[in-house]
């Protein structure tokens, strides 16, 4: 048994107060909190970790990224509008995340992108707060919504055994070890 030896940290974007962007019958704050308690749900009883507030709740997302900012690796969940694919917002060495769910919903990846270039960077999630924001897929293009709901357990797991090692505190190198190695 390997210890765990980095904190873990998993936020689900917008809230009740602030659905973020609608589409195709879904709120991206439901879809992503439903997200965040999937992949909380495939990593409990394997890994110590927390949220942004209990299953079926989520926390402001300022006050998500000032507790991000206490853990080693933090991801938050959301999802885009207007056209198709996943993004990430992140540090460089973090890119490859998103294309592995690309690959897994088999929609296009729209690259990584640093902090700056995404509207979330406001809450310096990535910068303030050492995490990864992950752009799932977009809710208006209801091509991404099926292919989200059709591999929505496969993206969980993807993202479980795509998020690699991160040895130093706010600086997350991926590696060839699955996070359940790392953390389990």
């Amino acid at each position: 048994m390997i210890l765990q030896t980095k904190t873990l940290y998993l936020s689900a974007g917008h809230s009740a107060s602030d659905p973020g962007a609608v589409g195709n019958g879904h709120t991206e704050a439901d879809t992503v909190l439903a997200f965040r308690d999937a992949v909380a749900d495939e990593l409990e009883g394997k890994v110590v970790f927390d949220r942004d507030g209990q299953k079926g709740q989520n926390l402001p997302l300022r006050k998500a990224a000032q507790q991000a900012s206490s853990r080693d690796v933090a991801v938050e969940f959301h999802c885009n509008a207007a056209t198709t694919g996943v993004d990430t917002l992140s540090h460089p060495e973090d890119f490859p995340l998103g294309q592995a769910i690309s690959d897994t919903l088999g929609i296009p990846s729209r690259g990584a992108k640093p902090e700056g270039s995404g509207k979330h960077s406001r809450l310096a999630f990535v910068s303030s707060g050492g995490g990864i924001i992950v752009e799932l897929f977009f809710i208006s293009n209801p091509n991404d919504v099926a292919a989200y709901y059709r591999h929505k357990l496969a993206v969980a797991r993807t993202l479980i055994t795509g998020t690699r090692s991160f040895p130093n505190n706010h600086h997350h190198h991926l590696s060839n070890e699955p996070i359940l190695n790392k953390y389990g």
